[in-house]
């Protein structure tokens, strides 16, 4: 379910023109290629930094959890951020496979949670913004008349 989630971000974005992919439809940092830039930093501060336990300069990517995630600059493109967030995804996979769903983990912010409580969370985390993609691209694909 975590792999057609981060599949089904991804596709809210597939085909749109660099002007469309950084086009900002609404008062947030939100726009379609900065949903697939935090998601590959959600990945990184999930299993690279909580569960490897890697440092932020470790990291192959930005790694903090405030709105610099959705930073997007104007010379990224759409396929560059796409693989980003495809080469963070495969690193989660095997981190994530080196634990069992009960192994826990502990942060000083967020407790101690669980790998299956990880991989729920991600699950929630992308379709969530699966769906705000999904409403970007409505809107980009299907203006109303105003």
């Amino acid at each position: 379910m975590l792999d057609h989630n981060r599949e089904a971000l991804i596709e809210t974005v597939r085909g749109l023109s660099a002007a469309d992919a950084h086009r900002r439809l609404v008062a947030s940092l939100t726009t379609p290629i900065s949903l697939i830039k935090h998601a590959a930093a959600a990945e990184r501060i999930w299993f690279q930094r909580f569960w490897a336990g890697l440092s932020e300069s470790e990291c192959d990517g930005y790694s903090r959890r405030d709105e610099g995630t959705f930073a997007v600059t104007d010379d990224e493109s759409l396929a560059d951020v796409i693989t980003e967030f495809e080469s963070a995804s495969q690193r989660s996979r095997e981190i994530a496979a080196r634990f069992e769903l009960d192994d826990t983990t502990h942060d000083a912010q967020q407790g101690t949670f669980s790998m299956r409580w990880t991989l729920l969370l991600m699950i929630q985390e992308f379709a969530r913004h699966a769906g705000h993609g999904d409403i970007l691209r409505e809107q980009i694909d299907q203006p109303l008349d105003r």
